[in-house]
Formats: C-alpha cells, sequence, structure tokens
C-alpha cells in the first residue's frame, strides 16, 4: 500500500472508492454531549450524480490550494483525504479535513490512520494548530477520528455546520 500526494488530474480515480457500509449506530449531539442512536441501515456507494459532486468538491479544494493524500493498491486508489486549503476558527489556525474516505475492503488496516497523519503533518507544516473535523454522524467516522485524537469542540464552524448540520464537530490538536 504507498500512501502518496494526489495531483488534480486524478480527481477521476474517486470513482475506485466504495463508500458503502453497514452503519448500527449514529451519534448526534444532544445540549453539548454525543448521544448514540440505533441506525440499523445499509449505506450505499455514491451514485454517479454524487460522485461528480465529490470530484468538482476534490478539485475545486486542490485549485483553491489545499492538497490530497490517496492510498494506492497498485493502480487503485482505496482511500484518499483533501486537506482544505481556509484557515478557520477565530484564530485563524485550524485548517479543514475537507473529504476522508476509505473503500469498504480496505477499512481496519491502518489506511485511514497513515491518510489523517499526511494530513495532520501538512497542516501543521502550513502553520495551522489544529485540524478542524466535520465528520458524518455514524459510528465507525466519529470512532475513528476520536481514536486519531480528534475532540468534541463547541467551537463549532458556523459555515460547516449550516453546510452539514447533523455531523459532528471536533477538533484535532497539532
Amino acid at each position: 500500500m504507498m500512501i502518496r500526494q494526489m495531483q488534480l488530474h486524478e480527481s477521476g480515480l474517486i470513482r475506485h472508492i466504495d463508500r458503502s457500509e453497514t452503519i448500527e449506530k449514529i451519534y448526534k449531539m444532544n445540549n453539548g454531549v454525543l448521544e448514540a442512536v440505533p441506525a440499523g441501515h445499509e449505506c450505499p456507494t455514491w451514485d454517479d450524480k454524487y460522485t461528480l459532486e465529490m470530484i468538482e468538491r476534490f478539485e475545486e479544494e486542490l485549485k483553491g490550494g489545499g492538497i490530497a493524500f490517496g492510498a494506492f493498491d497498485e493502480d487503485t486508489l482505496v482511500g484518499f483525504g483533501v486537506l482544505g486549503h481556509r484557515f478557520r476558527g477565530e484564530h485563524q489556525d485550524r485548517l479543514q479535513v475537507d473529504l476522508m474516505y476509505v473503500s469498504r475492503d480496505y477499512r481496519r488496516q491502518g489506511i485511514g490512520t497513515r491518510i489523517i497523519e499526511e494530513l495532520s503533518r501538512e497542516a501543521k507544516e502550513r502553520g495551522a494548530s489544529y485540524l478542524y473535523i466535520s465528520s458524518t454522524e455514524a459510528e465507525s467516522a466519529v470512532h475513528f477520528y476520536m481514536a486519531s485524537g480528534g475532540k468534541i469542540t463547541d467551537q463549532v464552524d458556523e459555515e460547516l455546520f449550516r453546510l452539514e448540520p447533523e455531523d459532528i464537530h471536533m477538533l484535532k490538536k497539532l
């Protein structure tokens, strides 16, 4: 498995990602407290329309100065993460993990950890003190980010909250 920086022209490789997942529990924030809620459903992989949206988002971030790291099994992209280009927060000391996915058959092999380490290293080199994480509410995602050092924040980025109000917002100290 090779982790390396991705280039703009590789955006179409996102089509290789199998985002599907069985979601037993989701999390919701209730007065600042994380609550587990049974879900019990299958989340399918992206359809063509959503895949194009992900590709556009990837390209927009890279064109703006963000950076992406991909995990490759030979020539197949099996995971990727994108570090946003825009500093956020009251002190402008946070860079966002804008996208992060690992294909279903490759999860729980340390790939996500290696990608988040690359994103953290790059964010620190760019002068950030924190990674801002707006995680999907799925139990697996929330647990992954918390195991990677993410902590629930009460300093929620209003713009990101408006875009995805169900997300769990975290900060990871760099």
